[in-house]
């Protein structure tokens, strides 16, 4: 059976959503700010359709992406988690983004939460558990929540805490805290919850670690990812 082409309805074309959407994403730029750059290009589109794009197709694009990475990652069985939380104000509230970030720095899971307790805690675990399998390691930092919680689960001999070990987890705050200052911060803790789920997903994807490799390589894996986007939920 041919799978339906999710663009189908629409009149722009698949390239153009997935730029507009990508851009947005991607990058801290605003929907005006997107909007201006696709007029440069010639396109004509207002700041509300890629609002709507993203809330249409972003989503989408993050669950392909996952879906990959997912059944790839789950063959490997010797991993590092890094658990840590971050505090972000909606409508003058703190809420709380827990995010469990990889050896590579890959961002698995992202949860967003009112509190900061046992409760919390177990049920972000548990959900990264559950998706990605279970870690040979977990580096938190000394909140006592994740002790609580991974002493339910059973895997209290695996945590392991320190001043510096967790920094690979602080550091993967930055890209979003970048996004949430571009955005003016978030009015809806459903918003924030959909939003760095497609982020970290797409942060991910384009994620090349350029430190890591040579020039020539580096723009190898920088053509294969933007390939493999323009590739995304197509028929």
């Amino acid at each position: 059976m041919t799978k339906r082409s999710p663009f189908r309805y629409f009149k722009t074309s698949p390239e153009v959503i997935r730029l507009a959407v990508m851009m947005y994403i991607r990058f801290p730029l605003s929907l005006r700010n997107v909007e201006d750059l696709l007029h440069e290009r010639g396109i004509d589109i207002s700041h509300e359709t890629v609002r709507f794009w993203w809330n249409r197709f972003g989503p989408m694009f993050a669950a392909e992406i996952r879906k990959y990475r997912v059944s790839r990652m789950r063959s490997y069985s010797n991993w590092q988690w890094h658990l840590d939380e971050v505090f972000v104000k909606i409508n003058g509230e703190t809420h709380y983004l827990w995010r469990a970030v990889d050896h590579e720095g890959e961002v698995l899971e992202s949860y967003v939460t009112k509190r900061r307790d046992r409760k919390a805690a177990l049920k972000f675990i548990r959900k990264s558990m559950k998706r990605y399998g279970n870690p040979a390691v977990i580096v938190t930092d000394k909140l006592r929540s994740y002790g609580a919680a991974m002493t339910v689960i059973g895997n209290a001999k695996k945590q392991e805490t320190g001043r510096w070990l967790n920094n690979r987890a602080e550091n993967s705050h930055l890209p979003f805290r970048r996004r949430e200052r571009a955005m003016l911060r978030f009015r809806q803790m459903r918003c924030l919850q959909k939003f760095v789920a497609v982020h970290s997903s797409v942060h991910n994807h384009f994620n090349q670690e350029r430190q890591l490799y040579s020039r020539d390589i580096f723009k190898l894996n920088r053509a294969a990812a933007l390939a493999e986007w323009r590739q995304l939920c197509s028929a």
